[in-house]
């Protein structure tokens, strides 16, 4: 399998991080859209131009995170099981996959855009609203964690895999400090193999990134 992908991007990560908690082998294609030529190469591969992508052994292409884990997980005996089996806890973790994609990775998104702009660009009641919408949901993933180890019971799913990508550039962002089982459930997530892997490439990314930008989605 390859993964096309960008170490920046929070949907790029959540794939990487399936990938390394399933153990599997894969050839890693880093692919930067900013850059016209790669763009282009990338365009005649997957005319939509988004990551991250997964070609899979038989030459399929599969976008999409939450699509791809899937994959991983149903095609992959190896490593953590990402979607229970149990189909109530199952829906659980599907739920809170959309959550967090939706309500916290895109709102960050939206966020870091505007921050990203000259101070006098910058929308400040739009900005008061994404992080408004962003605290209530944080707050909601804290009631949660009170009573479970990671995000959906003991063990680590397709939920945690959604939700690790975004705690540190939330943690930069927003006042979050008294959310004490977020906390403590950031500390354990740094801890964890598979997302220092993925923590570390994105570290020297944005190291060797010359533009400064970081705003991939």
């Amino acid at each position: 399998m390859e993964l096309f992908y960008h170490p920046l991007s929070r949907y790029s990560q959540k794939v990487l991080l399936g990938l390394y908690e399933k153990q599997v082998n894969f050839f890693p294609r880093v692919t930067e859209l900013r850059d016209p030529i790669q763009r282009q190469a990338f365009s005649k591969i997957y005319p939509p131009c988004k990551l991250p992508l997964l070609k899979c052994a038989d030459g399929s292409l599969l976008p999409e995170s939450t699509i791809i884990i899937e994959y991983l997980d149903l095609h992959v005996p190896g490593g953590s099981q990402l979607l229970p089996r149990d189909r109530a806890e199952c829906l659980r973790v599907r739920l809170w996959d959309r959550i967090i994609d939706n309500d916290i990775s895109n709102q960050l998104f939206l966020l870091e855009q505007q921050l990203g702009m000259a101070p006098e660009h910058r929308n400040e009641l739009a900005m008061a609203q994404v992080k408004q919408r962003l605290l209530q949901v944080l707050a909601g993933i804290d009631d949660e964690l009170a009573d479970s180890h990671w995000l959906v019971g003991d063990g680590f799913t397709l939920a945690d895999c959604a939700l690790v990508p975004c705690l540190e550039p939330a943690f930069e962002l927003l006042s979050l400090l008294d959310l004490e089982n977020l906390c403590r459930y950031r500390q354990q997530a740094k801890l964890r193999g598979a997302w220092e892997l993925v923590a570390e490439e994105a570290a020297l990314a944005a190291a060797e990134d010359v533009t400064g930008l970081k705003l991939i989605p």
